[in-house]
């Protein structure tokens, strides 16, 4: 009996070699079991491995195959979309606090989500949205003197960047010059925004101006991500719970005020390369922002030619990103990351196969309570005082 040889094959003769058992047992989908071609008959039905399990919805807010959905897609699936809700107005007598930190855990996080202050908060967000839908930023709105009164105090902070150029420093994250723009913020800041509150919320400063501080980044750490954007949105809801701003101001919120902070936080982004913080990498929507996100796809909603797959347009990229934020954001991400899209931005990218914008906005809505309102990392920093109650 001859002795056997060495194994001298190469892994491609090892795999042709291969029993046709093998091949034939477990065929890949959509192609030949003899030859290997592709076929034009139906893959085969998954198999049951997890019988006890119960069959997924048909709506998925990502298109199927979804290989980059978050690892807690099925919460975000399942998960009902948020509703807009009216911003309750606070009466005299006013008790104005310090906001505190109090989430610490997930039983803090339930507790959180399971309270009116949420439910609401949340809702401001949805009308937020809703404001929006249907028009270009450049539309006409109504710009009260609060709206306007944010809007320069945006673009105030916008000089400062200006008048605070970076330190020349090797390292890629973090230019140490950031603090010195916080350092005036935290000097400035309240005088600001006293100049626009009426006399009988002056006293309100205590409790709102720690959220206006922490909606730009943190100075220790030179980071910025989706937590302190919320805090802008939770300075914005104060202003509201109080009637400082009122429902028909929503549309200039976002197409004014907002869309002046994101120049802002881009700037700054830029100039003083600020970190992302806790950023999901390649498995988040952006290194730094979401609401934009929500607000542009609702822009977008019944467009008569712009699709979510418009996206992977440059021309319309280029054309339309001064008008919408969601193509703005797009623009930036294909600005600052190089290489494939689908694979520096896999979850946008897999989002452009949704038939319909209003299907993006409210899977983003859905994955704004989700990935960001409900994770200890992101909201263990947020803020509780009397306009944003902890409910035991």
């Amino acid at each position: 009996m001859e002795p056997p040889k060495e194994q001298q094959n190469t892994p491609e003769k090892s795999i042709s070699d291969a029993p046709a058992t093998i091949s034939s047992a477990f065929p890949p989908s959509g192609c030949c079991t003899n030859c290997g071609g592709p076929t034009i008959s139906e893959a085969p039905p998954p198999l049951a491995s997890f019988p006890e399990m119960s069959p997924p919805p048909n709506y998925r807010p990502i298109r199927a195959p979804a290989i980059n959905l978050p690892h807690n897609s099925q919460a975000i699936i399942l998960s009902p979309v948020p509703h807009a809700e009216q911003v309750p107005v606070v009466s005299p007598p006013y008790h104005f606090q310090s906001p505190v930190k109090r989430i610490h855990s997930p039983d803090d996080i339930r507790r959180f989500h399971e309270s009116a202050s949420c439910k609401n908060f949340l809702g401001f967000v949805v009308s937020l949205s809703e404001s929006i839908r249907g028009f270009k930023i450049s539309d006409p709105c109504h710009i009260s003197p609060t709206v306007a009164a944010i809007v320069s105090i945006l673009e105030t902070l916008l000089q400062w960047i200006d008048e605070i150029p970076p330190a020349q420093q090797s390292a890629r994250y973090g230019n140490v010059s950031v603090r010195s723009w916080h350092e005036r913020l935290r000097e400035r800041g309240e005088s600001l925004i006293l100049e626009f509150l009426p006399e009988e919320f002056k006293e309100s400063v205590i409790e709102i101006v720690p959220y206006f501080f922490d909606s730009f980044g943190n100075s220790s750490r030179i980071d910025y991500g989706t937590g302190h954007e919320t805090n802008f949105a939770a300075w914005l809801y104060c202003l509201a719970r109080m009637g400082i701003v009122k429902e028909e101001d929503y549309h200039g919120l976002v197409a004014r005020v907002f869309v002046k902070y994101l120049e802002l936080m881009r700037k700054l982004q830029m100039v003083y390369c600020l970190e992302p913080a806790g950023s999901h990498g390649v498995w988040g929507l952006d290194d730094y922002h979401f609401l934009p996100f929500i607000f542009g796809s609702s822009q977008l909603i019944d467009h008569k030619y712009m699709k979510p797959k418009s996206i992977h347009n440059d021309d319309i990229l280029e054309n339309f990103s001064s008008e919408y934020m969601y193509l703005s954001c797009i623009a930036f991400v294909k600005k600052v990351k190089k290489g494939l899209f689908a694979e520096h931005s896999p979850l946008l990218d897999d989002i452009s196969g949704v038939p319909n914008w209003k299907k993006v906005n409210s899977g983003l809505l859905k994955m704004y309570r989700v990935e960001v309102l409900e994770k200890v990392p992101i909201m263990q920093h947020f803020l509780f005082g009397w306009l944003i109650k902890w409910e035991e």
